[in-house]
Parts: structure tokens; C-alpha cells; sequence
């Protein structure tokens, strides 16, 4: 079995951009998947139906990834929004550049 040696640190909102999610992972795709079907139910990307990826970074070191999701966790909502409109500037839903392959 192949190692993965990719990881992310993610944002993601929901459909009025009212609600940010920022979360570390190393497989995306099924990270992502799991947010968007709801697969518990009980979590805080359910309750308030934050099903939309708006931001993600890669790194080769999950230290460097945790890191970083630590980092964005303590900004101010501003500069999370300056981070995000830096690449995405409409706020469009990134999935379907990783869900291709």
C-alpha cells in the first residue's frame, strides 16, 4: 500500500459564507466527502451544513499541516476572509478541482 505523503489544511463555509471550518487532513477527497454527506451527523460541519470547500493548502509534513491549521484557527475572522478572496475571490466551491482524477 502506497504511503500518502500529502496533507491539508482546509476551509470550508456554508452557503451563506457565515460559518468557517478550518480542519487538517491527508486524504481531501474523502475529508471533503464525509463534511459534504454529513457522515456524523452530530459534528459542527452538520449542524450547520458547512458543505462548501473554499480554501486548501499542501504540504509534505503533517507537522507543518497541524501547524498551520493552528495558525489560521487563531486569526480574526477578517484575515481568514482576506486569505480565502486572495485565490478564490467569488468564493466558489473548490470541489470539483479535487474531486477530478
Amino acid at each position: 500500500m502506497k504511503e500518502n505523503n500529502t496533507y491539508y489544511t482546509y476551509i470550508m463555509t456554508n452557503y451563506s459564507n457565515s460559518v468557517l471550518y478550518i480542519g487538517v487532513t491527508n486524504n481531501l477527497v474523502r475529508r471533503f466527502l464525509e463534511h459534504k454527506t454529513e457522515f456524523n451527523e452530530k459534528s459542527f460541519t452538520a449542524q450547520y451544513s458547512v458543505h462548501k470547500l473554499v480554501h486548501f493548502e499542501c504540504f509534505s509534513s503533517i507537522k507543518d499541516a497541524i501547524a498551520r491549521e493552528k495558525q489560521l484557527k487563531a486569526w480574526h475572522r477578517p484575515w481568514k476572509e482576506d486569505l480565502i478572496r486572495k485565490n478564490n475571490p467569488t468564493w466558489d466551491d473548490l470541489s470539483p478541482t479535487i474531486l477530478v482524477g
